[in-house]
This record gives structure tokens, C-alpha cells and sequence, in this order.
């Protein structure tokens, strides 16, 4: 169909995982779908891009109204393959990246590749959407996040979209049936405090183990989106990439305003 949207499908987790495959048949309940998704996992990449490699892509899965590409480079990469020369003659309708096995809130957003692309996806000018599921089990149950993920997408697409937009949705574990609705939040203020637990091989060399904690920076917080996790919400949170702390720019304003001469270190040797 000639006026069918476009929806474009990634993730972190690589093209043959089972949440690449949920998001699929979310995006494909709104129009043509094209995939292009990691050849191997690529969480935590963020915004990373790939300078040094050759890249490789390959259509792995081909069916009516659906592509399903993998690409041999991060999560971002594969954003970047689809707008600047897989579909650059196609207007592309709308970005998903996930379905992410785990949780994308709070500062997780900022080591995500999920949101990485979604992100990316929104430098196009593109409606973007993250979409994550608090469960990193191998046999986790996407049926909840597949259901609101596409009422979300719904909603989008019936209103007034302001661009650029990016969500980063979070879906607790559970039946659909046991959760309480959407909830839109903010952000909320926690962080990771890393272990690295040491090892030896076989040959006496070091090596390290990455582990580590999870920090609730503000337990009692209602409007965030660690506390709709903990309350059966959905959890859906506007981002931006535009990360200018606009509180410390006014308390600095004094510190760097125009001074005397004898303020400026250089006209002191």
C-alpha cells in the first residue's frame, strides 16, 4: 500500500532474540516493518558508534510486510543504516527499539543501547520509542509489553505529535491482567555502584568480574519510574539528549561572568 506507514524495529539484544521478535509484531500492527537489529548483543553501548570496522549487512528473514535485517555493528549503527541507506528514499513513520530484556529507568537510559538507537532515532526527526521489560530471564513473558506497547504507539499516532520525541517505556514483570495502567514520570535520580570481583586463570593472570548495585536515589518519590515499576505501572518517560544541567547554568552565571583582568589566571605570568 502506497501511503502504509514505515516502521522501523531495533535493538541491543541482537536480530534473534525473542524481544526483537515481540516488537515486531507490535510495529506490525501499524504498518510495513523493517528490522535492523545487531548481529550479536550489544547491551550497554549507548550511543556508540562504530569508526574502525568494516560492517556488514544482511537480510536474514523476508516475509510480506516484513524485513528483518542483521548488522554487524551497535545499536546506534543500525539506526544509522536504515535512515542513511537502507530506507533513505522512504520516509520512515516511527522508530521501536527493543523489546530490552530489563529494565531501561532511571539512569539505566544513559548505558542503554536500547535507548541509544531510540534516541537516534529521534535526531531524524522520527517519533522514537524505547520499549523494555523488567525481566532479563531467558523465558521471559513479552505478552504484557507487546499489549501496551501498542496502546502507546496508538495514542502516538492518534494525537498531535511534537517532534522531536523520544518515550523510554518500561514494563513491569507480570500477566496484563495484574498491571495498573500507564503511568507517565520522570526520571528517577538513582545510580550503580560497581563491584569487581577478582580472578585468576589457569595461568596466573588477573582478571575482573563486573557486578554491582542498583541505588534508589529517592525511594519515597511517587512520580518517578522506579516507583511505578515497584507498583505495577507501566512507566513512560519524554527523554531528550540534551543534557545541560540548566540549574547549575544559573548558580555558575557568577562564577564565569565577565571579570577584571586580575581574575583571568593568563594576566598573571
Amino acid at each position: 500500500m502506497e501511503n502504509e506507514r514505515l516502521i522501523l524495529v531495533t535493538n541491543d539484544d541482537g536480530y534473534a532474540s525473542k524481544g526483537l521478535a515481540a516488537a515486531i509484531e507490535v510495529a506490525r500492527s501499524f504498518g510495513r516493518v523493517v528490522a535492523v537489529a545487531p548481529e550479536t548483543p550489544q547491551s550497554g553501548m549507548s550511543q556508540a558508534i562504530t569508526m574502525y570496522n568494516p560492517l556488514y549487512l544482511r537480510r536474514v528473514h523476508a516475509e510480506e510486510r516484513v524485513e528483518i535485517y542483521a548488522f554487524s555493528g551497535t545499536p546506534v549503527d543500525c539506526v544509522k543504516m536504515a535512515f542513511d541507506h537502507l530506507l533513505r528514499d522512504r520516509r520512515i513513520d516511527l522508530v521501536i527499539s527493543g523489546i530490552n530484556h530489563g529494565s531501561n529507568s532511571a539512569v539505566n537510559i544513559l548505558y542503554s543501547g536500547t535507548m541509544g538507537a531510540a534516541i537516534e532515532g529521534s535526531f531524524y526527526g522520527c517519533p522514537s520509542v524505547g520499549l523494555s521489560l523488567d525481566d532479563h530471564g531467558a523465558d521471559a513473558d513479552f505478552e504484557a509489553a507487546t499489549i501496551y506497547g501498542r496502546r502507546i504507539i496508538a495514542r502516538l499516532f492518534a494525537g498531535e505529535i511534537e517532534l522531536p520525541l523520544c518515550l523510554n517505556v518500561n514494563v513491569p514483570v507480570g500477566r496484563p491482567e495484574e498491571l495498573r495502567g500507564i503511568r507517565l514520570c520522570r526520571q528517577n535520580r538513582g545510580f550503580w555502584r560497581e563491584e569487581f570481583y577478582r580472578h585468576e586463570d589457569p595461568r596466573g593472570r588477573e582478571y575482573f568480574w563486573l557486578t554491582g548495585a542498583f541505588i534508589n536515589g529517592e525511594p519515597d518519590a511517587e512520580d518517578t519510574d522506579e516507583w511505578a515499576l515497584r507498583n505495577k505501572y507501566v512507566s513512560v518517560v519524554p527523554v531528550q539528549a540534551d543534557l545541560t544541567d540548566y540549574g547549575q547554568l544559573q548558580r555558575l552565571r557568577g562564577f564565569f561572568s565577565a571579570g577584571s583582568a586580575s581574575e583571568d589566571p593568563e594576566s598573571q605570568n
